[in-house]
Order: structure tokens, then C-alpha cells, then sequence
């Protein structure tokens, strides 16, 4: 079954890049009143509402411009700690209703940006970067050996680490 979901996924980007290739001149009516599907894969089921970039420089661009702080998520697929986290941060109320306050960026594989793995590329991990474009190496969770990693039973913490990054953008600014 697994290797079938793969395949229909491959499938559909072949056809998502097809139709984009073919559409440039001509709108297709119906295409207006369907709602866009785009969201809601580049949340990887982090949270479907959400508004998510799909790069690490369109997220930089798009926080820079909107004065929003950035929140980015490391994660795997195939890592059970990630789809734990995945699956509280996407059931928590609080934190979906704050997320909309950010700039929101979820990854599945490492940019080259060194700034982004200031203690190691492990999964998940969460980080916070201001409008500035500084990386807060400020907002960390529980543990001391891997600073911004998160687990199930710490969603209150990465809450509260959300609203500081909000609330520390405030008075700065």
C-alpha cells in the first residue's frame, strides 16, 4: 500500500507539472471556483488551514516583507518522534490559532543555511528567526543536548516558545 501512495503522489506532481506548463496562456473557468489544493500539501499535515511557504528563501522574503516572525519545522516522514509531534501540533487549538501569526515553513530535508542547525541536524526541531532575519537561538526547548527539539509532552512549552517569539518581536521593533 505504501508504494502505491508514492506512486500517486509522483504521478500527481508529473500532472501538477504538466497542467503548469500548458496553462500559461489559456484560464480554465472551472479552475476559479475549486479550492486550491497548494496549502494543504505543503502542510504535510502540520496543519491544512495554515498558510504554508514552500522554501527557506521564499519563507526569509515573505517574514522580511511581512514583519512576521518565522517558525520552521524540521521533520521526517518516515521518523516516529516527528509524526508524534506532527499529529499534537496539528490537534493543539491554541497553537494552530498562533501559527497564523507567523510565517510557517516545514521541511523534509536540510538547507544549506548552517544558521538553521546550530546544535545539529536532528528531527524534529523547531526554530524561530525574526523579521531581522536573526535566527533566535534564544527559544529552546527542555533538552540540553539537542536545543530545539521538541516532544509530544512539551506542546505547552513549544507554545509558550511561540507567543515569546511573538511577544519579543513586539517590544523590539
Amino acid at each position: 500500500a505504501m508504494e502505491r501512495s508514492y506512486v500517486s503522489v509522483l504521478l500527481l506532481l508529473i500532472v501538477i507539472s504538466c497542467a503548469l506548463a500548458k496553462d500559461t496562456g489559456k484560464k480554465d473557468s472551472k479552475d476559479t471556483t475549486a479550492k486550491p489544493k497548494l496549502p494543504q500539501t505543503l502542510s504535510r499535515g502540520w496543519g491544512d488551514q495554515l498558510i504554508w511557504t514552500q522554501t527557506y528563501e521564499e519563507a526569509l522574503f515573505r517574514s522580511k516583507h511581512s514583519q512576521k516572525p518565522l517558525m520552521i519545522i524540521h521533520h521526517l516522514e518516515d521518523c516516529p518522534h516527528s509524526q508524534a509531534l506532527k499529529k499534537v501540533f496539528a490537534e493543539h487549538k491554541d497553537i494552530q490559532k498562533l501559527a497564523e501569526k507567523f510565517i510557517l515553513l516545514n521541511l523534509v530535508y536540510e538547507t544549506t543555511d548552517k544558521n538553521l542547525a546550530p546544535d545539529g541536524q536532528y528531527v524534529p526541531r523547531v526554530l524561530f528567526i525574526d523579521p531581522s532575519l536573526t535566527v533566535r537561538a534564544d527559544i529552546t526547548g527542555r533538552y540540553s543536548n539537542r536545543l530545539y527539539a521538541y516532544e509530544p509532552t512539551d506542546i505547552s512549552l513549544l507554545y509558550s516558545n511561540m507567543q515569546k517569539a511573538l511577544k519579543l518581536l513586539k517590544t523590539e521593533l
